[in-house]
């Protein structure tokens, strides 16, 4: 028997996920109320109108989201996306700069690799945005190197926002290699042994977008 578990955050009207960039804005582009008059007594449906910036609650970085040439969302193929075997590795509370020694020695070939640092304990709140820990350029080209498929991150970014590059993303997009940020729950993984799906919509021109991203595990308490 296998279990699911969601590793995503809930996207509500007003929520802030990434400092500077908008919120959700959410309405009834038509209600149930005004639907009542188009249809028999008793039926009614609500239409939804979102405005929604791409960066928002859990989402996955596509290529072209660094860069003009690389994939946008509509040309990822579902293997890229879906049923990856996929590992956690653990960083302790007190690790800001997430180097390659943390990956060394890990079969990572044709994984997605997911990073527990358990700094979502602090989304929605003003700390989630300083001081949160993110991989240095030297574990991006490890990863790489190592032939890994997906790499995401329970933080507010792979990268170091306190500078002006962006060295993770150019690494990892530049080489088809997808990102996702703002996980959770990843603490209820096992460190191995389980699929990972994150599947955003087929929308081209688009290189960012939320993702209900979760895993597939082994039911052990059977």
């Amino acid at each position: 028997m296998n279990k699911l578990i969601d590793l995503s955050h809930t996207i509500e009207e007003g929520m802030i996920t990434y400092k500077g960039l908008p919120a959700p804005l959410i309405c009834d582009y038509l209600s149930r109320e005004a639907s009542k008059q188009h249809y028999q007594q008793g039926t009614s449906f609500l239409i939804s109108s979102i405005e929604l910036c791409s960066n928002t609650g859990t989402y996955l970085d596509s290529p072209f989201h660094r860069y003009a040439e690389g994939k946008d969302l509509s040309e990822l193929e579902l293997q890229a996306l879906a049923d990856l075997p996929a590992i956690k590795v653990v960083i302790e509370d007190n690790v800001t700069a997430i180097d390659k020694r943390y990956f060394t020695g890990l079969d990572l070939q044709d994984k997605a690799v997911l990073v527990q640092t358990l700094w979502c304990r602090h989304f929605n709140s003003e700390q989630y945005f300083e001081g949160h820990p993110y991989l240095t350029a030297d574990a991006a080209v490890y990863l790489r190197d190592n032939g890994v498929k997906l790499v995401g991150i329970d933080s507010y970014n792979i990268d170091d926002v306190s500078i002006d590059t962006r060295p993770v993303h150019s690494t990892l997009l530049g080489a088809d290699i997808l990102i996702i940020e703002h996980m959770c729950n990843l603490d209820a993984l096992p460190n191995s042994g389980f699929q990972f799906f994150a599947v955003p919509v087929k929308m081209k021109n688009v290189g960012t977008f939320p993702v209900r991203a979760f895993a597939q595990v082994k039911d052990t308490s059977c």
